[in-house]
Formats: C-alpha cells, structure tokens, sequence
C-alpha cells in the first residue's frame, strides 16, 4: 500500500492518476490529515493497520509553494515545509515504510553557471527554499531510508503554473514580456510522476536503489522568455491560441517580487538516469505532448 500525502496539488493528482492506471494500491490524502500535528498522522496510520493494510511506501508531495507569499507568512511555511516533512519521515520510520519526499531547485542560490549536482551546497535566498532546505536535513535526521527527489519549474494540468498562466495573457493580450536573464528546464508533472513511480517499480524488482537526494527535470536549458516563446509556437501550431501576441523579453528587475528567483537553475540528472536506467524527455518534446492532450481533452 502506498499513502500519497498532497494528493490533490498538481503533482498529486497527477501521481494519483498514474498509480491508479499503473494498477497500484494505493490511498490520497491532503488537508484533512494535518502533516503537521504528529498525533494526526499517527492516526491515520493506526487506522490504515486496523483495515490490515501495510503501508510500504509514503510519497510526500505536500508543499506550502507560494514562493512570496512566504517571507511574511514564515511561520505556516515552516510548519508545512520543515516540521511537517520531519513528521512525515518519523512516521515512514516508525512503521519501516519507504519515503520519497519531493523538493526543489530553490535550495541551492541559483548563482551556479553549471548543472548542479545533488552533493553541492546548498544557500537559499528567501524562506521557501530555506524552509525546503532545512526539510530535507530533518527528513535525513528522522529516516535514513528516504529518497529526496529536486525537482524545477514545473507545471502540468491541475493547479495554476508559468503554461496555464501564459496561455490565459496571450488569449487576451497582445503583447506579453517574459524574463530572459533566469535559465532552468522546464518539468511535465506526469514525467515527474513517472520517475517517482520508477522508484517502486525498481525496489520491487530487487534493483539496487540508494537512498539520498536525486535531480529530476526534463532535460535542456532555457530562460522563461524560451519557454513562453515555445509555449506560444506551438499553441498557435495546434490551435490552442487563435490570435497574434508578440512574446517580448525583459530582465526581472521589470518584474520587481519579495524573493529574487534563481538566475540558474539548471539540475544535473546524471544520478537518476544511471541509477533508474531511464531516458528523460526534451523539455519541448513534453510541453508538446501536453499541449497536444490539453487540445483533445
């Protein structure tokens, strides 16, 4: 039995759909089991025992994600992002479960000019990432046995992100400007949730799989504006934009916010691929076959 905690983000239901499909056993639940309140989750596993149901896996995609919002909301930041994530891998021990726990790019300061890898150090500039961070350390001290999978600039069908987001303006404006100074590569949640998945798939086939933190992203390198300039290539090729916008580029001090966004950041995948032995798509071959499904929805 796995237990999907975050179930209804955009991950999480991308990762319901996926585990569903792929035959596997498994149990969603969001706000109404607290991460927070130790107590809370303990009863919740108690309950799942009582029905004689092992949990073998947890997949933890909760997250407090509002990267501004946060600097004045620091205490339910680090409630969610820390402290939560810690109870969750003290639960994951407490019944010999396996954990992969997602987090982010943004605990490293984007000021890199290379792939980052999963052993360089980590500086977060702002109290999302430093909250990530510091989550990732606690899950370590609570349960060795977890996998910490990084992921960057991801967006899929459920929940609000940079796709849906630049869909929406170029429909109604003429014009939009994109900054072209911060570089990373682009992730389709269900290409994420295909890597989590292959996380079970390997330990259930006796693979050797570490434990430790892995970098998944899809794979290339580019600034926002790339994105939102193929965002509209192809939506214009597939009918989804029906009218002209001239996709502009500007540096983000046009685009003033609370927290400065990594400059950089770009995630090496050098150790998943190996590890797992899978293939990661073009981040453009991927926002194709989204955009693609989105049309034919």
């Amino acid at each position: 039995m796995i237990w999907l905690i975050g179930s209804k983000g955009m991950l999480g239901t991308e990762l319901s759909l996926l585990l569903e499909k792929s035959g596997y056993s498994f149990i969603g639940t969001d706000c109404e089991v607290d991460i927070t309140d130790y107590a809370a989750l303990e009863a919740f596993i108690q309950n799942q025992q009582k029905g004689k149901q092992a949990i073998d896996w947890i997949i933890n995609c909760a997250a407090y994600t509002a990267v501004d919002k946060a600097e004045d909301d620091v205490e339910n930041c680090r409630k969610l992002n820390t402290l939560g994530a810690g109870n969750i891998a003290e639960c994951a021990k407490s019944i010999g479960a396996h954990l992969i726990h997602i987090s982010t790019d943004y605990v490293f300061n984007g000021q890199g000019n290379k792939p980052y890898m999963e052993e360089d150090a980590t500086d977060p500039i702002g109290v999302y990432g430093l909250t990530k961070r510091d989550g990732e350390i606690k899950v370590f001290e609570k349960n060795k046995n977890t996998y910490i999978i990084r992921t960057a600039w991801l967006y899929g069908k459920f929940g609000n992100n940079f796709v849906h987001t630049m869909i929406r303006l170029m429909k109604e404006r003429d014009n939009v400007k994109v900054v072209n100074d911060q570089r990373g590569s682009p992730t389709w949640a269900f290409d994420l949730s295909e890597a989590v998945i292959s996380f079970i798939k390997a330990r259930q086939a006796g693979k050797d799989v570490p434990y430790g933190i892995y970098h998944f992203t899809n794979e290339g390198e580019i600034s926002w504006f790339d994105f939102a300039r193929e965002i509209y290539d192809k939506g214009r090729a597939l009918g989804i934009l029906t009218k002209d916008c001239d996709v502009m580029p500007c540096t983000s001090l046009e685009f003033p916010a609370k927290v400065k966004r990594p400059a950089y950041s770009v995630l090496d995948k050098t150790k998943i691929k190996t590890v797992l032995g899978i293939t990661i798509p073009l981040w453009n071959n991927s926002l194709n076959k989204y955009l693609s499904m989105e049309k034919n929805a």
